[in-house]
């Protein structure tokens, strides 16, 4: 089950495990209109968060996370919709501009694209962007272990992730 809650500007979504998918106690944050819609302009704001930006494509259209990162995706052009949580989670359509921020743990899979869709995505610096399918042996115990990133993506060390993720960490 998730829920939604505008919280200091970033959308928040919380997806309880599934079975499969071990999703995370922190929210997946969409920053509506976040950073320009521009492949290097998102790079360059990445990076500058200590986000370094890793590649330049769309989102596998199966169902993955990632136990060992968090995950920035920042649409540079074109719109597409992705399921976030697993297969029960929920749909969320992202346009040029939006940033989605992904927690470690968090499902999800490319359900449409335009033709002219570009994300470009980014890990914390120094973290292992491996990604899982299935509920992986240990997955869910590695997820809790991912430490919190030192900035935000989109608006640094600063930012509501900082805080939103905080207190998700200790509730």
């Amino acid at each position: 089950m998730d829920e939604r809650a505008k919280i200091g500007g970033p959308e928040a979504y919380y997806f309880a495990a599934d079975g499969v998918i071990p999703n995370s106690r922190q929210p997946l944050l969409v920053y509506r209109a976040g950073l320009a819609a521009d492949a290097v302009a998102i790079e360059m704001a990445f990076a500058a968060h200590a986000w370094p930006p890793r590649w330049r494509s769309g989102v596998f259209p199966w169902h993955h996370f990632h136990p060992h990162a968090h995950e920035a995706l920042g649409v540079a052009s074109g719109q597409g919709r992705v399921l976030f949580g697993g297969p029960n989670g929920r749909e969320i359509a992202l346009a040029a501009g939006d940033v989605a921020v992904v927690p470690a743990g968090v499902g999800h899979c490319g359900i449409s694209a335009s033709g002219d869709l570009v994300i470009v995505g980014a890990y914390p610096a120094g973290t292992l962007d491996t990604a899982a399918s299935r509920g992986e042996t240990g997955a869910a115990a590695s997820v809790a272990t991912v430490a919190m990133p030192a900035a935000d993506p989109v608006a640094g060390a600063d930012g509501p992730l900082m805080a939103l993720w905080g207190a998700a960490t200790k509730a």
